[in-house]
C-alpha cells in the first residue's frame, strides 16, 4: 500500500521544524515562535547611542486552536557578524538560558559596544513544556558615536543669514558637496548627519533612504540629533561625491536663537569608510569623510516661504530658472561654488532614537473648478497635512501660486502657500521638500489653463510609527469618529512629537498631549516616539527652578499646570502600557523639579495663580468658551489646576514607589492628602455633591485628583452622570484639558454609557455635529465658524483610546503593566445602543483580539489571548448567570468589584452568556 502523500508532507514539515530549533536536540516541536523583535522599541534601528540597549519580542502559536502556550525561558545571542549568528555563536553576548517569562526590555549585558558597528541578534525560547523554539528571524542594530570625542567633523553652513524683518525668508536652502577618492568599493560606510534645519543626503547623484524632513524636531538651544545613513551601496572605487541639501525650517525658529549659532541652516556629518563589511576593533577605515571648510556650497532653487513662526509657516518657492540638474553628481562644475563656512554651536550631539518622517496615503483631487477671477480651485476631498505635487506649464518666468485652505470659502488659511517659477523648459513640477502644507482646498493662481486631476496629488506626512490596532462596531457614527480621530492624530505627528495643529503653530503643547497620548498608545506603536518627546521635555526644563514651558521642544505658547504636568502623566502612562521602568528612571529628576516648582506657588496647601497672562490656564475651548473668556482668575480655574496638581502628586508617588524612592513617595502622598483636604473644604458644594462652579470639567477634575473622601466618590460620580445626561442632555460640555480628564475618569470607571451618550450626539456640541457639518478631521473648537481656529487639531481626540479599552474591552491591568496580564470587559452599553464590536491590539506582549455581539439578550464573545499572556474576563453578573462556554482553560475567580471574573489561558476562547 502506498503511503498517503499528506502524511509524507507532514513528516517532512516536522523534520524541517526540528532542524530550525535554537539550541539542544529535541524530537518535539515547541508550541511558540518568537517574532516582532525590537531593539529600544525600534525595528532594526540605525545609529543607536545606547550603551545598554533593550530587546523585546512577542510570541505566536504554532497551533492556533491550542491553549496554554507560554514561555519558561529565553536565550539571546548577539554577534558581530551575521555568519556567526547563523551558527548560533554569540561572540558579543550569549545570555545563556534565562528561566523567565519576560519578553520586554531585556537589557543587553554583553561586551562593551563599539561606535559605528553593526550587531546581529536573535532569540529563542522554551515553551510551557520546556521545548526549545526555532530562532527568531535575524535582527540587527547599528551603533552611533558614543563619545563626543568620536566626532572629528565641523559644523558648516553658508554666509546667508536670515533676516527676520522680511515677510518671507530671504535665504535659499543651500547645497553642500565634497568629492573624494576610494581605492576599492567599500564594504561598510555609515554617515552620521546632524543638522539644524532639515536635510537630505545624496551620494553620486542618488538620494539616500526614504526619510523626509530629517531630523526629528529638536530643541536647538541644547541638542542636535544625528541620523545614520548606509551609503556603502552607492559608493564605488575611484572618485565619489557626497552632497547635502539643507532646508531652512527650524534653523530660524525664534525660540532657538542663540549667541553661538546664527540664524542659518547648518550641518555636521561624518562617515568612516571601511574596505570590509564587518570591521573589527582594530580595522582602520580607508578614509574618513567629514564636514569642514573644504566643502563647497551653492544656493539651491528652493526657498522657504514664510518665517517659520506663528501663522507664518508658509510653504516653499521653487525657481526652475535656477535649476542645476547635476549639482550632486561628479559632472557638476564647481567653479561658481563657494567655500563652506564653519560654525561652533554649543549643541549636544545624540542619536535620533525615533522613527523618521515618511509619506503615506496618496491623495487625489475629487474636483477642480474654474473661478470667475481666472484661478482654479482644487478639492482634495480630505483635510490633511503633508506634501503636494503639481505639474504646471507656462512661459519662462511665470510664477504659479498655490494657496492652501481648510475652509471652502477661503482661498488661504494661516498663510499656507507655495509657488513655482517656470524655467526655460516651459513646464515643471512643484513638489514639497523641506516644508508641508495643511488644508483640503488648493487655489492655483497664475496658470493659463485648467489643470487635470492627474496633474495634482498629495500625501499625508507623519512619523513612521506602526499601526497597533483596528476597530469596528455596529454604530456607523462611532466608526466615523474612530476613523477621523486616527486620521487627525497621524496628521499631527510630524517630527517625533504631537503638534496642536500643523498649519498655524506646530507647537508641542503638554496640555493637548493629555487629549492625545493614550489614543496614540492604544492605536499605534508609540513608545519610541514618546520616549523621544520626554527627552524634549527634559531639554526645555529650567534646571534651577524646575519650571517648564507649555510646549516641548518648541517653548512658546500658553498653558497652565496641566501643560507642564504631562511630564508626570506621560511616563506613567508609558509604564502602564509598556511595562518600561527606564522611562520612569530617566524622567524622575524632571518630575521632582516640576513638583518643586509648583510648591513655590502654593499658599495654605493650595496652588495659587502664577506667571503671566497665559501661564495659568485651566480647561480650554469648552463649548462657548471664547464668548465666556478662558484665560481668567475665576475659582473654577484655580480649582481645576489644584486638582490636577494633586493628580500629579499621586502619580509621582506611585512612580517613586516603583523606583524604591520611598522618601519622595511619602512626601508626595502626604502633600496630596493635605492639599485634597484643603481643596475639599473650600470648593465642595454639599447641596448637590459638586465642586466650584458645578461644571462638568470640575467634577472630572475632582475625580481625577481623587480629592474627596472615599465615601463621597460614588455621590460625585452620580452628580457627574446627572450633569451629562440631564443638565447637558447627553452632550459634552468640556474642552481640551477638562475633556481629557473627563474621558480618563469615565474610561477607568467603565462608564461606557456616559461616553457613548456624548459621542452619539449629532447636534452641537459633539463629534457628530462635526460629521454633520462636513468635517474630515477633528476641529480645534466645538464651533465650526469662529474665525481663526484650526479644523485639524489635537483638541478632542480623547475618545480614540476608549474604542479599544472601552467598546472593545481590551483593558490594561493596573497591577501588571505591559499586557502580559490584561483585562477584557464588555462595555456598559445596551443592545439598542450597539449590537456588536470587534477589535485587535498588537500589544507589547502580543496580538489580542476581541469581538462581542448582543442578539436578543444573548451575549457571544470571541477572545484571543496571545501566548505567554493571561486575560481576566470581567462579566456583569447578569451576563455570567448562564455562561455556556466554561472549560478547563477558564478559571472561575468569583465575583470581584461587581463582576464575575474568569482567568483565561492563552488561546482562542468562544463564550456565550446572558440568555437562559
Amino acid at each position: 500500500m502506498k503511503p498517503n502523500k499528506y502524511i509524507l508532507l507532514a513528516v517532512l514539515l516536522l523534520c524541517v521544524s526540528a532542524l530550525a530549533f535554537g539550541s539542544g536536540k529535541t524530537d518535539k516541536i515547541s508550541s511558540v515562535i518568537p517574532v516582532n523583535t525590537r531593539c529600544e522599541y525600534l525595528i532594526n534601528p540605525k545609529g543607536l547611542d545606547e550603551l545598554h540597549p533593550r530587546f523585546s519580542w512577542t510570541l505566536v502559536a504554532r497551533d492556533t486552536s491550542a491553549f496554554g502556550q507560554g514561555q519558561t525561558a529565553y536565550r539571546i545571542v548577539v554577534a558581530a557578524t551575521e555568519a556567526l549568528l547563523n551558527v548560533n555563536k554569540g561572540d558579543v553576548w550569549d545570555s545563556g538560558w534565562v528561566n523567565a517569562a519576560d519578553m520586554q526590555h531585556i537589557v543587553y549585558q554583553g561586551k562593551a559596544l563599539t561606535s559605528d558597528r553593526t550587531y546581529f541578534w536573535k532569540v529563542c525560547v522554551k515553551d510551557e513544556k520546556g521545548r526549545v523554539s526555532a530562532w527568531s528571524e535575524t535582527a540587527r542594530w547599528t551603533t552611533g558615536l558614543f563619545r563626543s570625542a568620536d566626532w572629528k567633523a565641523k559644523w558648516i553652513g553658508t554666509d546667508q543669514i536670515f533676516d527676520r524683518s522680511k515677510q518671507d525668508c530671504n535665504i535659499a536652502d543651500p547645497w553642500l558637496r565634497k568629492t573624494f577618492t576610494l581605492k576599492t568599493k567599500p564594504g561598510k560606510a555609515t554617515v552620521f548627519v546632524a543638522s539644524v534645519g532639515f536635510h537630505e543626503i545624496y551620494v553620486n547623484g542618488k538620494k539616500v533612504g526614504n526619510d523626509i524632513m530629517a531630523p526629528s524636531v529638536t530643541d536647538h538651544t541644547k541638542r542636535a540629533r544625528y541620523v545614520a545613513y548606509d551609503i556603502a551601496p552607492e559608493l564605488k572605487a575611484g572618485k565619489n561625491v557626497i552632497a547635502i541639501w539643507l532646508g531652512t525650517s527650524w534653523s530660524i525658529f525664534s525660540p532657538y536663537n542663540s549667541k553661538d549659532r546664527p540664524n542659518t541652516p547648518m550641518v555636521i556629518a561624518q562617515a568612516a569608510v571601511y574596505p570590509v563589511k564587518s570591521p573589527g576593533a582594530l580595522t582602520k577605515p580607508e578614509v574618513v569623510i567629514m564636514t569642514d571648510e573644504s566643502w563647497k556650497t551653492h544656493k539651491s532653487p528652493n526657498k522657504l516661504l514664510g518665517v517659520w513662526d506663528f501663522g507664518k509657516m508658509g510653504g516653499e518657492l521653487w525657481d526652475a530658472r535656477e535649476e542645476m540638474p547635476e549639482w550632486n553628481t561628479l559632472s557638476c562644475d564647481e567653479t561658481a561654488w563657494s567655500q563652506a563656512i564653519c560654525y561652533q554651536p554649543k549643541l549636544i550631539l545624540s542619536a535620533q532614537k525615533v522613527e523618521p518622517n515618511r509619506v503615506f496615503d496618496e491623495i487625489k483631487p475629487i474636483a477642480i473648478a474654474e473661478k470667475n477671477d481666472g484661478t482654479y480651485r482644487v478639492d482634495m476631498g480630505v483635510n490633511f497635512a503633508g506634501w503636494t505635487e503639481i505639474k504646471v506649464k507656462g512661459n519662462q518666468g511665470d510664477r504659479i501660486e498655490f494657496l492652501f485652505s481648510e475652509r471652502e470659502q477661503n482661498d488661504m488659511t494661516f498663510n499656507n502657500h507655495s509657488a513655482f517659477i517656470i524655467g526655460v523648459k516651459g513646464e515643471g513640477t512643484f513638489h514639497n521638500r523641506f516644508n508641508y502644507s495643511s488644508g483640503r482646498w488648493i487655489t492655483i493662481k497664475g496658470l493659463k489653463y485648467k489643470p487635470t486631476r492627474n496633474d495634482i496629488k498629495g500625501w499625508m506626512v507623519r512619523t513612521n510609527y506602526q499601526d497597533a490596532a483596528a476597530f469596528e462596531c455596529s454604530d456607523s457614527l462611532q466608526n466615523w469618529i474612530y476613523d477621523r480621530i486616527k486620521w487627525t492624530f497621524q496628521n499631527l505627528s510630524i517630527g517625533g512629537y504631537i503638534v496642536d495643529c500643523p498649519q498655524r503653530e506646530r507647537l508641542g503643547y503638554g496640555g493637548d498631549a493629555h487629549a492625545t497620548c493614550e489614543t496614540g498608545m492604544f492605536n499605534y506603536h508609540m513608545a519610541a516616539f514618546y520616549t523621544k518627546w520626554m527627552e524634549d521635555w527634559r531639554d526645555v526644563q529650567d534646571v534651577k527652578t524646575g519650571m517648564l514651558p507649555h510646549t516641548a521642544p518648541t517653548y512658546t505658547g500658553g498653558g497652565g499646570p496641566p501643560w507642564g504636568g504631562i511630564v508626570v502623566a506621560l511616563p506613567w502612562f508609558i509604564y502602564q502600557h509598556e511595562g518600561d521602568t527606564r522611562i520612569l528612571e530617566k524622567n524622575f529628576e524632571l518630575i521632582k523639579g516640576w513638583l518643586s516648582f509648583l510648591d513655590l506657588h502654593t499658599k495654605d496647601h493650595m496652588l495659587v495663580r502664577f506667571g503671566g497672562e497665559w501661564d495659568f490656564l485651566g480647561d480650554w475651548l469648552w463649548p462657548g468658551a471664547t464668548a465666556e473668556g478662558m484665560n481668567n482668575d475665576k475659582p473654577q480655574t484655580v480649582f481645576l489646576n489644584n486638582c490636577y496638581r494633586i493628580f500629579n502628586l499621586r502619580t509621582a508617588a506611585k512612580i517613586a514607589r516603583i523606583l524604591h524612592k520611598d522618601e519622595e513617595a511619602l512626601r508626595w502622598e502626604k502633600q496630596a492628602e493635605i492639599s485634597s483636604a484643603a481643596i475639599q473644604a473650600k470648593f465642595y458644594n454639599k447641596d448637590d455633591h459638586s465642586y466650584s462652579d458645578k461644571s462638568m470639567a470640575n467634577l472630572a477634575a475632582a475625580l481625577v485628583g481623587d480629592v474627596m473622601p472615599a465615601g463621597l466618590k460614588p455621590l460625585i460620580m452620580k452628580r457627574l452622570e446627572n450633569e451629562i445626561l440631564v443638565v447637558r442632555k447627553g452632550h459634552i460640555n468640556v474642552g481640551i484639558t477638562g475633556g481629557a480628564m473627563l474621558f480618563k475618569v469615565l474610561r477607568d470607571a467603565g462608564r461606557d454609557d456616559l461616553i457613548y451618550s456624548m459621542t452619539s450626539q449629532t447636534d452641537y456640541p459633539g463629534w457628530g455635529y462635526m460629521k454633520a457639518n462636513g468635517a474630515t478631521t477633528i476641529w480645534e473648537m466645538w464651533e465650526k465658524d469662529l474665525p481663526g481656529h484650526s479644523l485639524l487639531h489635537s483638541s478632542y481626540l480623547y475618545p480614540g483610546a476608549w474604542y479599544i479599552d472601552g467598546v472593545a474591552g481590551i483593558r490594561r491591568d493596573q497591577e501588571a503593566p505591559g499586557f502580559q496580564r490584561f483585562i477584557v470587559r464588555t462595555p456598559l452599553l445596551t443592545e439598542t445602543q450597539m449590537k456588536w464590536a470587534r477589535a485587535e491590539l498588537q500589544s507589547p506582549a502580543g496580538l489580542i483580539k476581541t469581538s462581542w455581539k448582543r442578539d436578543n439578550g444573548e451575549l457571544s464573545m470571541s477572545i484571543n489571548v496571545p501566548p505567554n499572556c493571561t486575560a481576566v474576563l470581567q462579566l456583569r453578573v447578569e451576563d455570567a448567570a448562564s455562561l455556556t462556554a466554561q472549560s478547563r482553560y477558564m478559571k472561575d475567580l468569583g465575583i470581584k468589584n461587581g463582576f464575575r471574573c474568569f482567568e483565561l489561558t492563552p488561546g482562542h476562547h468562544r463564550i456565550k452568556a446572558g440568555k437562559t
